[in-house]
Order: structure tokens, then sequence, then C-alpha cells
């Protein structure tokens, strides 16, 4: 298992390496991190998907942390184990899911381009490659995710985009 680290700006690397560039606030030294990724586990070139990465992480985001505009290189699926993500899809469109996918998850909500919407504990979603999308803990309480993730090897686990 490696150290955590922290992600500059999810999109420079949250859920893989970010969000530290999207976060907007002041810091003291004994402040936590905004926001800081553990890689849990990782296979490179699992069976059925030559030339990509399989990754699951943990993501803690911290009160008034904000995650800079981004896009994901392949998919992405994320699930809130704690707190509420506040959601924006800038472009595409996220389900927000809950329940076991294997018996009968139901959808809980459509964000589409434009719209903000909170995920909450116990809900998903599947984040596609087009997806452009910032996320913002606006409560009180740290946020924790847990991802996984397939991407092409090699590829950065979030994209910056400019507005």
């Amino acid at each position: 298992m490696s150290r955590p680290r922290t992600l500059a700006a999810l999109g420079c690397a949250l859920v893989a390496a970010g969000a530290a560039a999207g976060y907007a606030g002041a810091q003291l030294a004994d402040d936590p991190e905004p926001v800081v990724r553990e890689a849990l586990a990782q296979d490179v070139n699992p069976a059925g998907a030559k030339g990509r990465t399989l990754g699951l992480s943990r993501v803690d985001v911290q009160p008034g942390a904000r995650l800079a505009l981004h896009r994901h290189p392949g998919v992405q699926i994320a699930r809130i184990a704690q707190g509420t993500l506040t959601y924006t899809v800038v472009r595409g469109r996220v389900e927000v899911m809950r329940g076991n996918p294997e018996v009968r998850a139901r959808r809980v909500r459509t964000i589409s381009s434009g719209q903000t919407a909170p995920i909450r504990a116990g809900q998903w979603i599947v984040e596609r490659p087009g997806t452009i999308h910032r996320a913002a803990n606006r409560g009180r309480r740290k946020i924790v995710i847990y991802l996984a993730t397939l991407f092409r090897n090699g590829a950065p686990p979030a994209i910056p985009v400019e507005r």
C-alpha cells in the first residue's frame, strides 16, 4: 500500500493526483491537506484489459475543499462512503445510483450539463471519459470516496480543463 499523497485538483490529479490545484482557501500548517488520495490496489494489464491499469483508491476531501474542472482519460466509478459531495457537470451527464449493482441498483437522479447536485453517502456514479465536471465539499465533515479506475497505462488519472 502506498502512502497518502496530495492531489492537485482532481483534474491535476484527484482520483489519482489532484485537487490541491482546485482548492480555494487558506491552509494553516496544522490543517490536514484539502484532498488526500491513498492508492489501495492496482493491476497493470489485467485479464481482458491489456494496455490498461485497473486501480482502487480512497480519497479524503476536507470541508471547504474544491476540485477543479477536469475530466478522466478512462472510466472511473466513485462511491461516497462518508459525507455529501457537491458535484457539477459542465459537459456530459452522470447518473447517481444507489444500491447493489448485482441485485437491483436504482437511479437516484441524473446530473446533466449545467447542473449541480449532491451525491450522498451510499450513492455512486460512473464517470465516462468525455464528462467534464468539478466537485466540492460544502459540508462540515470530511468526505470519503472510494474510486475504481480503468485507464490506459501511463495516462494521468485526471486531466484539468480550462474554461
